[in-house]
């Protein structure tokens, strides 16, 4: 009888590496980058560029002068930097870019040891560092001048738009209609707000990439969007001259962008099926509370730190099926 060799996990073998996904999600990233390009011109050029470089930058030195070693995926990193360059507003000044990356890098990835021991999310953990370090730099939203002859932009995003009319007594209604708010013009690419927001078009074109590449499972951003389309509908109906409607919530803010490539990081998000669902609920369920009844008219980076925490429960909790005792 022939000898059976038993050898550890993993038995499979898949050409599917940690730099294979890495470059997935680059290219995913790149319609919404380039089509932020295109719409906020240089501003947008200079963010990214800052952001790719001190986060390279910070996490050399880190790797090199305190643990020793090399960087490990270099491609992670600057997934790391084009989020958050994406998450940031067009307008900001340069030195924003840095602290953000910075805070991303050097406090939120590194001080747990660096990728794959994180946390929290580190463009998600930099981007929320800026909001409520630098408040008012992060919500400035002039209209700076992109490389498209388009005059699609206005001084305030349209969540805070809303917000702001409701606090004066106007209906949701009235002020969708008078700005000219409707949730298919952020579809289409000329709805303001941050870098990645422009267009939910080119985030919808990167998410359907990941899913035919595999690198991501549809739960979370499946449970996230729907959480926020169930939620905000029921709120709609029931009275609909306070509370937006569920597509208008679903195409504007950075929901899209957060529930595609930032909640469904692998290391930051569960590792079963189930957890993923509860996840995406408790992400979608947060955002919608802080749109609705918060100070802050976006919620979803707020929402995914928060759900970051449960990850550790969840994949202790909700584990797959034993096949054998």
């Amino acid at each position: 009888m022939a000898r059976l060799l038993v050898s550890p996990s993993p038995h499979f073998q898949s050409p599917q590496t940690t730099q294979v996904l890495m470059n997935d999600v680059l290219i995913a990233l790149a319609p919404a980058t380039l089509v932020s390009l295109l719409f906020y011109g240089w501003n947008a050029l200079l963010l990214l560029a800052v952001c790719v470089a001190t986060c390279l930058l910070c996490e050399f030195l880190i790797e090199k002068y305190l643990l020793g070693r090399k960087i490990p995926s270099i491609s992670a990193t600057i997934i790391t930097a084009v989020l958050l360059a994406l998450n940031l507003p067009p307008a900001a000044p340069w030195w924003i870019a840095v602290i953000g990356s910075i805070a991303a890098i050097g406090i939120a990835k590194m001080c747990f040891g660096g990728l794959g021991q994180n946390i929290f999310n580190p463009a998600i953990f930099g981007r929320v560092f800026l909001l409520v370090s630098f408040p008012v730099a992060m919500t400035s939203w002039a209209a700076p001048q992109g490389w498209l002859p388009i005059d699609a932009f206005s001084g305030a995003t349209p969540l805070a738009q809303i917000n702001e009319g409701l606090r004066q007594g106007i209906p949701a209604s009235e002020i969708i209609a008078e700005n000219g708010l409707s949730g298919w013009r952020a579809f289409f690419g000329a709805a303001g707000g941050s870098v990645g927001e422009v267009s939910a078009l080119a985030l919808l074109a990167g998410f359907v990439y990941l899913l035919v590449r595999r690198t991501i499972r549809p739960h979370i951003p499946v449970s996230i969007l729907g959480t926020v389309v169930i939620l905000t509908t029921i709120f709609w109906l029931v009275n609909p001259d306070k509370f937006t409607g569920p597509v208008f919530n679903l195409l504007s803010g950075g929901l899209l962008l957060g529930a595609i490539f930032m909640a469904t990081d692998y290391v930051t998000s569960p590792m079963t099926t189930v957890g993923m669902i509860i996840y995406g609920v408790l992400i979608g369920l947060i955002t919608v509370l802080i749109r609705y009844f918060g100070s802050y008219p976006e919620g979803v980076s707020f929402a995914i730190l928060i759900a970051n925490m449960t990850v550790p429960l969840l994949n202790k909790y909700c584990k797959p099926k034993r096949f054998a005792a």
